[in-house]
């Protein structure tokens, strides 16, 4: 596995209201699927879900981390190829990852799963076809 992070994802209790934050800061989102707010940074992206859906995405309970449940944040290793998505995760496992939901087909067209590190943070693992990595692990939206 490179080391970078591809995609930073918030679950938010209200995307409404996180989207125009961000938007009121300045940031300028992305066109994407209803549901869910993308935002191009430099060399990577940034997204905005309902915390609930983060959640069941990744198989877990909503219920906040200090109650022992989700923490509302997952963070994101985007793969050049379909098939690395799973060599990534047998490593994640193989360094003593837990694997929480094996890769599979999306929704949005794509491919992943999720892990938790040592300390239980949720990482993803994904293949997606609408966009490009480049030589430097930058993530960037097709345009």
């Amino acid at each position: 596995m490179e080391q970078r992070i591809s995609l930073v994802t918030l679950g938010v209790t209200d995307l409404a209201r996180s989207r125009r934050f961000y938007e009121e800061l300045g940031w300028r989102p992305l066109d994407g699927p209803e549901g869910v707010v993308f935002f191009q940074l430099q060399g990577m992206m940034f997204a905005l879900w309902s915390r609930d859906e983060l959640a069941k995405d990744a198989g877990l309970s909503p219920t906040p981390a200090k109650a022992g449940g989700f923490s509302g944040l997952a963070l994101a290793y985007n793969a050049r190829e379909r098939a690395d998505v799973d060599a990534v995760m047998k490593e994640a496992q193989k360094a003593g990852g837990e694997m929480l939901k094996p890769a599979a087909d999306t929704f949005w067209g794509g491919y992943s799963g999720y892990f938790a590190d040592p300390d239980g943070h949720l990482w993803e693992v994904a293949w997606n076809p609408g966009w490009r990595i480049d030589d430097k692990g930058g993530v960037w939206a097709a345009s």
